[in-house]
């Protein structure tokens, strides 16, 4: 199967339609969770956290960092492996997704202004008091968040499982 013939999932969506999506949760009494990352290699750390972040509302919408986005991240010349419609591809058929909308900017700023959840979640590598924008581990779209009464909480992590891991046991075998 190529990238161009992966089927369509209607949890794929565009920022307009997510933005549609969550006012209708909301409006129903959901309590929409948001998360973004890139979900490189997707593992078993990656589920667990998605599952938990679920667990905090009823509905989880993930903001799925673009090719160009993660490039940018300087995560290695060699990421993203996987590219978005694949990443997106499989996140979507997850259980715990509800929705997920890739974004091109190289934060979730602008989704998260424009989607407004009711809590916004991250991984425990942040720290969800942090107030210093400029800090590494500031979560980021507190202060908007906070700013309509949505809350921000983060995540512990699963030990032992990670993209970086996963790729550094690929090159040491090969």
């Amino acid at each position: 199967m190529t990238q161009n013939s992966l089927p369509h999932n209607p949890k794929l969506l565009s920022k307009s339609e997510a933005i549609k999506q969550v006012s209708e949760w909301k409006s129903k009494g959901d309590t929409v969770v948001f998360t973004n990352g890139c979900f490189d290699i997707l593992h078993p750390g990656h589920i667990a956290y998605l599952q938990d972040a679920k667990n905090l509302g009823s509905k989880l919408i993930l903001g799925l960092n673009s090719d160009d986005s993660v490039k940018r991240l300087n995560k290695g010349p060699e990421r993203p492996i996987n590219n978005e419609a694949n990443r997106a591809f499989m996140l979507a058929a997850l259980g715990a997704v509800d929705a997920l909308v890739i974004f091109d900017e190289d934060t979730p700023l602008v989704l998260i202004s424009a989607l407004k959840p009711n809590l916004l979640v991250k991984g425990a590598d942040y720290d969800e008091n942090e107030s210093d924008p400029k800090a590494k581990t500031y979560v980021v779209g507190k202060k908007e968040v906070e700013a309509y009464g949505g809350n921000v909480k983060t995540i512990s992590f699963i030990e032992g499982h990670s993209t970086t891991a996963i790729i550094k046991k690929i090159k040491d075998i090969g």
